[in-house]
């Protein structure tokens, strides 16, 4: 039962700061020039801090092997929970304006908005090397396969990236630079001065306020009264919520991940709709309504599936 009071409590505390964020938004304090500040520190600026200071704290030389095995089981499961939503977007035949945001939205969970301050509420700080492991495996698709089926549902088509716009995309984005010069620091065997660490520890320690908050404004910007079950949604729900952790423990058992490796892959994969979906969906003349109410509905759904989760993997 601690795994389920510990969920619950976590969704508790998330709630209660993503209030901050709904209710600075209905006070005009937070617009969406602020909501632009935040998603660049916490991009840029706070989540690399995290990285370097998760990795480097808790994983060390002789782990790396086992590091990339981990990547590679985040990899597969998240490829195969995309192979599954797009099965299912086509039996729905769903309208093309949101058939690639529905997969999308199934296939894609919040590693970094959601998914550090759960996971550190859940595990501890101890975690951080796992949840930036399936970041890098989520990520990698979110910026090809994610960019590309939303692209094809909206009606404002870009010229093609081709393999270097993808690399230059994945490989230039601050997390997953600060996760790839960390793993080299882990090669080297070496260790930035402690002062520069203090300095990233510190900044790391604004990520899950900053991100939850991020996500109070986004439900407030959709509206509670607008948010009801489109058709697709509820599976969708499903998908995101319970198949997703069901596909990942699959991969897990097949590669061998264990331990807390495993727990923090199961609880990364059933997490909400990444917030970059509703994003794209409105940058590509997508339905961004259906992506927004989605992702809102994800967030309050996760309050009722993660307990659940913690309670079986307990």
């Amino acid at each position: 039962m601690d795994g389920f009071i510990n969920a619950v409590s976590a969704c508790a505390v998330l709630l209660l700061l993503m209030s901050v964020g709904y209710l600075m938004g209905r006070a005009g304090w937070m617009t969406a020039k602020e909501k632009k500040f935040l998603s660049k520190y916490i991009v840029n600026i706070a989540v690399p801090c995290n990285c370097v200071v998760g990795l480097l704290n808790n994983l060390s030389h002789d782990d790396l092997i086992q590091a990339g095995i981990q990547v590679v089981a985040g990899i597969l499961g998240v490829a195969a929970t995309l192979l599954l939503s797009a099965g299912v977007a086509f039996l729905l035949r769903l309208p093309r304006e949101r058939m690639g945001v529905f997969v999308a939205m199934a296939g894609f969970s919040n590693t970094l908005f959601i998914g550090i301050p759960v996971s550190t509420h859940l595990f501890g700080e101890v975690c951080m090397p796992y949840v930036m492991l399936y970041y890098l495996a989520n990520t990698i698709f979110v910026q090809s396969v994610g960019i590309l089926i939303i692209e094809r549902s909206g009606t404002r088509k870009e010229a093609g990236r081709g393999v270097a716009g993808f690399f230059k995309d994945v490989f230039t984005k601050p997390p997953i630079l600060g996760v790839l010069g960390t793993i080299l620091l882990l090669i080297l065997d070496l260790r930035p001065p402690e002062i520069l660490m203090q300095f990233a520890d510190y900044i790391s320690g604004s990520v899950s306020p900053m991100a939850l908050i991020y996500c109070g404004f986004i439900v407030y910007e959709v509206g509670l009264k607008n948010l009801r079950l489109m058709p697709g949604l509820p599976v969708m729900l499903i998908l995101r919520l319970a198949v997703a952790p069901v596909v990942c423990m699959v991969f897990c058992m097949l590669f061998g991940v264990t331990g807390l490796a495993r727990d923090v892959f199961l609880v990364e994969s059933a997490l909400p709709v990444v917030t970059q979906v509703t994003v794209l969906a409105g940058a590509y003349g997508a339905d961004e309504k259906y992506a927004a109410t989605g992702a809102c509905l994800s967030i309050f759904g996760c309050c009722i599936s993660l307990p659940i989760l913690m309670l079986l993997i307990s």
